[in-house]
């Protein structure tokens, strides 16, 4: 499911995202013959008609024109192929690209016919056929064919990064039909969100890439067929992205109203704390705050004070993503859930929310919070029948302890229960350290952060470890030097986010899965290998109601937070954005997300806004 990523550009740079929208889909009735359709949903029929003009939320009559920059926080980038393993890819490279179908932010288990015309599921759930539009074109006026869309399938699948044979593994084939007609088979009991999944698929060209090497990162422009092409690269420190004006699918239903700003640019800056003396001095045009700090006190500047900058708040229509610190729990040191807990217990949300957050945020508790998907209280008889043959691999208070999870009140309390546990798992103190009573050794640890910013919330509580005869540390290097010690799996501890849609599906295993802990950059960074989450994960795939999807969710939820392997952190339940007030946008925004690509630039409010720029 899609989602944002902190650290791979792109809508389809699947390690780091996932399909916010997507989910699984209305079956026809068995025995009757499949019929071509516009769209497709989770129940019923998509909330919008064949014949439909536009989404809802957009204004089809909106100006086009001026441009929009925003800044990229890292070090640099290296690559234009967001596909790949090598190479840390530039921002935005996602809006180059077109796939089969689209999503509707204002539905939540809705797609629509992008590349694709129609679309044909077969009653019985064994394949996907979708009819091509034949104007579709590349941006080098190349046809779009289903011989692209099978190839690339192909190529992801054998040389994208590792976690497209992972996400796509159900697929059992990809037949060519005729010129705009391409078949995906399924294995039998496929997830039931797979044709959705599919339909996302970034179709590439063939013509262009079957004589290049895929896997090697470089910076061409390369063409696609999205709204947008690269139009200038300045290595590691910009990028920019002009509007096609003869885009192929610029008139398209789900097009119309979208894709309104002639440029798209990304400047690069080492840490959020430049970036936003660049916006205050005119040099950005909008910037997502997710700093607390910031937003409570960092907006007393002339451009705010005449209103010249704004701010908006836009509430979140899906669950809040789970973002907390992960232990790689292919370290011996931590694969004790004992260890895990007590390190657990020395984040002190309380204090951190009202020193630096500004009372702003709320501790987060679930992978799904605020949702209906959340486990909540004792577990349900849905739930126990889910849990019950399990029971050898779980926690017992899985069973018996209700969620959220009591803590001991108070830092002082929290700190003793840490260190009772840690002498449960065999710690002893020897002159004054903390060591392993059998091994002799100290129990260290090291956060590994790219982002300066997330330096002071991670400082308290590796002082409160500490206090426990911890060895801790902090290392801050670039995003280039990150991402390759992600890949190597060499870190203690870093941040993770896990971005959730309302009806999680096949992304889970990416999440928490056996199979994906040993894949490099996939979400499971902490390599969480656990059989009880291998079954929950693959039961919430298959279920085949929404009733039985909240069971397992709820179920999984549960084992998942008696795992400790994630320290969560905290949620405000809406998206802070400010901005130079130069831009129209949707009012009221879609109920599950924000579509930046429905905005647009005012030319009499842009034309004000430089007025009183050139006047300072």
């Amino acid at each position: 499911m899609l989602g944002i990523s902190t650290l791979r550009s792109g809508r389809f740079a699947l390690p780091l995202l996932c399909l916010a929208w997507l989910c699984a889909i209305a079956i026809p009735a068995q025995g009757n013959p499949p019929t071509p359709v516009h769209g497709l949903a989770l129940y019923g029929e998509p909330a919008l008609p064949a014949d439909f003009s536009h989404f809802s939320y957009v204004d089809p009559e909106a100006p086009r024109g001026g441009s929009l920059t925003r800044a990229a926080v890292g070090d640099s980038f290296d690559s234009t192929n967001p596909f790949i393993l090598r190479g840390t890819p530039a921002a935005g490279l996602g809006q180059t690209y077109d796939s089969l179908t689209t999503a509707n932010p204002d539905e939540p288990f809705s797609v629509y016919g992008l590349i694709a015309e129609t679309l044909l599921l077969d009653p019985e759930r064994r394949w996907i056929e979708y009819a091509l539009r034949p104007e579709a074109r590349f941006h080098d006026g190349e046809p779009i064919t289903a011989e692209d869309v099978a190839f690339s399938f192909e190529l992801l699948m054998e040389e994208g990064t590792p976690s497209y044979r992972s996400y796509y593994a159900e697929v059992s084939g990809v037949e060519v039909l005729d010129a705009h007609r391409v078949r995906f088979s399924f294995v039998e009991n496929a997830s039931r969100e797979l044709p959705l999944i599919i339909g996302e698929l970034p179709i590439l060209p063939r013509h262009y890439w079957e004589a290049r090497d895929f896997t090697h990162p470089d910076l061409e422009a390369h063409p696609g067929s999205g709204p947008y092409r690269i139009a200038r690269v300045d290595p590691g420190r910009r990028i920019v992205y002009e509007r096609v004006e003869d885009y192929w699918g610029e008139a398209l239903p789900v097009n119309r109203g979208r894709h309104n700003i002639d440029r798209l640019v990304y400047d690069y800056f080492r840490d959020r704390d430049i970036a936003m003396e660049a916006f205050k001095a005119g040099l950005l045009d909008l910037r997502i705050d997710a700093r607390a700090a910031t937003w409570a006190t960092g907006y007393d500047f002339p451009a705010y004070r005449d209103g010249s900058v704004r701010r908006l708040t836009i509430p979140d229509g899906t669950p809040a993503t789970l973002q907390g610190y992960v232990f790689n729990l292919r370290k011996p040191r931590f694969q004790d859930p004992r260890v895990r807990e007590a390190l657990s217990l020395t984040f002190d949300f309380p204090w951190l929310n009202a020193n630096l957050f500004y009372d702003s945020y709320a501790r987060t508790q679930s992978a799904f919070q605020n949702s209906e998907l959340a486990a909540e209280g004792l577990p349900s008889e849905a739930e126990l029948a889910l849990l019950e043959p399990l029971r050898e691999h779980l926690d017992p208070r899985v069973f018996s302890e209700p969620m959220p999870l009591a803590e001991p009140e108070g830092l002082r309390e929290r700190l003793r229960r840490a260190h009772d546990l840690l002498l449960e798992a065999g710690y002893v103190y020897r002159d004054r350290r903390l060591v392993h009573g059998d091994s002799g050794e100290p129990l260290r640890l090291e956060m590994l952060l790219f982002d300066t910013g997330m330096e002071r919330v991670a400082q308290p509580m590796l002082r409160n470890m500490a206090r426990l005869g911890v060895e801790t540390s902090i290392r801050i290097v670039d995003v280039n030097q990150y991402l390759n010690r992600l890949r190597s799996f060499d870190f203690d501890m870093v941040t993770a986010q896990f971005p959730q849609s309302n009806n999680p599906g096949n992304e889970q295993r990416s999440y928490w899965t056996s199979e994906a802990a040993e894949i490099p950059l996939a979400r499971n960074l902490m390599g969480l290998a656990d059989p009880a989450v291998d079954a929950l994960v693959e039961g919430l795939i298959r279920a085949e109601s929404r009733e039985a999807l909240i069971a397992y969710t709820r179920a999984l939820d549960r084992v998942l937070r008696l795992s400790f392997a994630v320290i969560p952190h905290y949620h405000s339940g809406e998206t802070r954005l400010a901005l130079w007030d130069k831009f129209g946008h949707p009012d009221p925004f879609p109920r599950y997300g924000n579509d930046f690509a429905a905005w647009w630039v005012d030319p009499e409010k842009s034309a004000e806004i430089t007025r009183r720029q050139r006047g300072r």
